[in-house]
Order: C-alpha cells, then sequence, then structure tokens
C-alpha cells in the first residue's frame, strides 16, 4: 500500500452532494486542498436518476426555508452561466378529485410559515380567472411565488384541458419546476477545479481517526491511504457504511424506487404541463382477465387493489422534445443498497406498465399505452436514502473533523445547492443559517421534536 496523499478536506462520494460541498467550500471559503473520492464517475449513480425537479411545498416551514435557499442558489448560477442548467418554472399541479380540500390548504399554509396569507391564492369561478397567472416554461426569473388553488372544473379545463375531467380542485405550486442535474453537476465541478480541487476515482475501505482522518482507498493504481484533517460523508446510499467505519449509527434507511422515460408518440401530455401529481388514491384499469391473473399471484396480488397517491409525469427535454418521464414512489420496502441497483429485490419489470396505467387516471390520453408500451422507453431507479422523518443530515457528524451531507431522500438535486452550502458552512466556521441546527444530527438530541416529526401526516415524499 502506498503512503498516497495528504489534503485539508477529503469528501467521499461524488454525487451532487459531495460535489456542492466541494463547490462551495472552493467558491465561497477559498478552500484549496480538496480531495472528491468517488468509485465512479461524477453523478453516476443516484444522482444519475434523479427526476430533476425543484419544489418549495413542504409541509414544514424548516424544509421550505431549506429549498427556498437552495432554489435561490441555482437561480443565481442560472444567471451567472445564461442558464446551462436548463431551469424553468413552471410549477408543480398537485390535482384532486376530492370537493373539499380544507386539509390540503390546511398543510399549506403550515409549510409556508409565518405568512401563508400572503402566499396562498384562491381562485373560484370565471371572476377568478384573470387574477390567475398561467405557467411560463421560460418565466423562472418572473413567475409568481407562493401557490394558487384552483377551485372547479371549468377554471381548471381552460387552463390544463389535458387534466382527468374528474379533478375538481388543483393546488399550483408557482416556486417549481426542473433543471438539468448534470448540467448543475458539471458546472460546480469546473468551478472545484479550476479553483485547484481534485479528485480520485477509487473505493474507501476504511476510516480511522487519530488527529485527523486516515483513508485506505482502492482504485485502478491499487490501495493508498490518504490523509485528511477533514473528513466529509457524502455517500449517498452508503453514508451509514462511511459512518460505520467511525462508530457511528446513522438512522436512515435505504427504498428502492422507479420511474419510466418514454418517447409520446401520441403527443398525449402537453409540453407546457407542469409537473403533475396525482394525490388521489387509485385503483389500475386491469381487465377482468388481468385481474385473475394478477389475483392467482401473492407476490401481484396487490396490484388488484386501492393503491396510494402519488404517481407523476412531466414533459422532458424543453417544447422541441417527445419524451415524459413517470414517477411513483409507492415502495415502502427497506433495502440493503447494492452496487448494481438494477439487481435490488425492489426492481418491479412491471412498473412501467403500472406507472403508465396509474398516471393515466390523471392525463387520460395516456391511456393507449396501457399495455402497448412504446418503443423507445426506459426504465431506471435509485435509491431514496432518508431518516424517518424525511429531513437531511448535514453538519458535523459526531466526531472532531467529520461532517456528512447526505438523506437527501427525493429531493437530492433540488437541495444539493442549499445542502453544500450548509455543510461547507459548518466546516468553515462560518455564519450558519437558522434552520442548521434542525438538519443536522444534532436534532436527535431532542426528543419530544423529532418524535413530532416523525408522526407527522405527510412527510413530503414523492
Amino acid at each position: 500500500m502506498s503512503v498516497g496523499r495528504g489534503v485539508d478536506i477529503l469528501i467521499v462520494g461524488a454525487g451532487l452532494a459531495g460535489i456542492a460541498t466541494a463547490y462551495y467550500l472552493s467558491r465561497k471559503h477559498r478552500r484549496r486542498s480538496i480531495l472528491l473520492v468517488d468509485a465512479r464517475p461524477p453523478m453516476s449513480f443516484t444522482s444519475a436518476q434523479s427526476g430533476d425537479n425543484y419544489r418549495n411545498w413542504w409541509p414544514h416551514p424548516t424544509m421550505t426555508a431549506f429549498t427556498n435557499h437552495s432554489i435561490e442558489l441555482m437561480q443565481a448560477i442560472a444567471s451567472e452561466t445564461s442558464n446551462v442548467i436548463e431551469m424553468t418554472r413552471r410549477g408543480y399541479l398537485l390535482a384532486t378529485r376530492l370537493e373539499v380540500v380544507d386539509n390540503l390548504v390546511e398543510s399549506l399554509h403550515t409549510g409556508y410559515g409565518d405568512s401563508p396569507a400572503d402566499a396562498i391564492r384562491l381562485h373560484q369561478g370565471a371572476s377568478s380567472a384573470s387574477s390567475y397567472i398561467p405557467p411560463d416554461s421560460d418565466g423562472w426569473v418572473t413567475a409568481p411565488s407562493g401557490v394558487d388553488v384552483l377551485c372547479g372544473r371549468r377554471l381548471i379545463s381552460r387552463w390544463f384541458p389535458a387534466l382527468s375531467e374528474q379533478v375538481v380542485n388543483l393546488v399550483h405550486v408557482r416556486r417549481a419546476g426542473d433543471i438539468s442535474g448534470y448540467q448543475l453537476g458539471r458546472f460546480m465541478l469546473e468551478v472545484f477545479r479550476d479553483a485547484g480541487g481534485s479528485r480520485l476515482m477509487a473505493s474507501v475501505r476504511a476510516v480511522e481517526a487519530n488527529g485527523g482522518y486516515r483513508v485506505d482507498v482502492e482504485g485502478n493504481s491499487g490501495a493508498e491511504v490518504i490523509e485528511a484533517d477533514v473528513l466529509v460523508n457524502a455517500a449517498g446510499p452508503f453514508t451509514a457504511e462511511i459512518a460505520a467505519m467511525l462508530g457511528i449509527a446513522l438512522p436512515v434507511e435505504n427504498i428502492y424506487q422507479q420511474k419510466i422515460l418514454f418517447e409520446d408518440v401520441l403527443d398525449a401530455v402537453p409540453r407546457d404541463l407542469p409537473f403533475s401529481i396525482d394525490l388521489d388514491p387509485v385503483r389500475l384499469g386491469w381487465t377482468e382477465e388481468e385481474r385473475t391473473l394478477l389475483s392467482e399471484d401473492p407476490d401481484t396480488v396487490w396490484l388488484i387493489g386501492q393503491l396510494s397517491g402519488g404517481a407523476h409525469c412531466r414533459p422532458d427535454g424543453g417544447s422541441t422534445s417527445r419524451w415524459v418521464k413517470l414517477g411513483w414512489a409507492f415502495n415502502r420496502n427497506v433495502s440493503t443498497p447494492l452496487q448494481e441497483p438494477a439487481n435490488d429485490p425492489g426492481v418491479l419489470t412491471e412498473f412501467p406498465e403500472i406507472v403508465m396505467r396509474a398516471v393515466s387516471n390523471l392525463v387520460p390520453a395516456l391511456r393507449p399505452y396501457a399495455g402497448r408500451m412504446p418503443s423507445r422507453f426506459s426504465h431506471y431507479g435509485g435509491y431514496y436514502t432518508s431518516t424517518p422523518e424525511n429531513w437531511p443530515l448535514i453538519g458535523p457528524l459526531g466526531v472532531d473533523g467529520a461532517f456528512i451531507v447526505g438523506a437527501l431522500s427525493g429531493f437530492g438535486t433540488m437541495s444539493a445547492c442549499a445542502a453544500g452550502a450548509l455543510c461547507a458552512d459548518w466546516i468553515a466556521g462560518a455564519e450558519l443559517p437558522g434552520y442548521a441546527r434542525q438538519l443536522s444530527p444534532a436534532r436527535y438530541d431532542y426528543e419530544a421534536f423529532v418524535a413530532e416529526l416523525a408522526a407527522a401526516p405527510s412527510k413530503g415524499v414523492l
């Protein structure tokens, strides 16, 4: 084993969270001796499976503030780079067939904190039509903030005719949209590299705390020892494994979730449709023959019952593209993360058909695809690494000089900038935002607070 090198800061994990931490350490805090270590090329594991969406809609004001800051940071990068990150702001549509949505509106008030009355606008009847501002794909700078609640079929069908006629209430979250996570990571990596940062493709085999950190790694060129003053655990699904090398147990679990990307040859999904989510429980439209076959197999019988809401879709690739993304995070089975996620037990080969049928209940023009998937489509997935309350872990890890930026379950792309900036501020000893301690492992010192979060009816999982 070679003696290797010494660095000030070693970041384990070159996903978006690790890259963002390196970026803000380099750019904001002028740190130069930083090494990113990952066995894979940057952003090629969990980050590559992202839906590339962002939103500031959360059931708790802390997460709203956190993602608001991340959106501000992404907007700054978009402005600086002539929008190389392809940021749009059509918003999120939350659709329901329920006539009474008091609970949903109440949750909006909770999530938007001190000034919900200023953030939430109610539109009812024809007289409200002129007060509603429709989404603009390119208006990520000038788009309104807050939330518009559209009540009634006439109003919904005027602005979003592609949605099911059964949808009678629609929540339009305005500070939301999509970006290119790959372009965001690529930009931050270039800045990091130009500032003197370096990368190493290698696997971490052992970590020892000895006043600093001695890290044993192994790459194509063999085994090596790296000495570092500061260690950052940004290992995504493997954060618990890295923490365990320091004798630290993290309250995280991994769940494999899936998506599909397909060529919409029928033009079923309008290119200007915002990211659209069906909030209601759903029964999939199986034929009697299909129901009989599914009911005879204990592994598939669950598919004929009522399933949880949350199936979603959005156009992908801009106005000239014909590609559409569908997703549905209904899996609740915890996995041990694998180096090859395609072998995870949570992989459902039937997922494309399942999610297509579910989203067809929201966008009826997709129904012809049920049972006849387009010839060009991709079925993929990745791990949601989460805490019980579905909040991230960012900050001191509990051992001097060790930090974590992780548990970004399903919101890694949208929160990477704020997560990386916050971790960098912790490392640099800079002034911290008001939510910093709540998002750090130190929140577990307050059992009542964590129990309250874990008991919340909604944790913002999509």
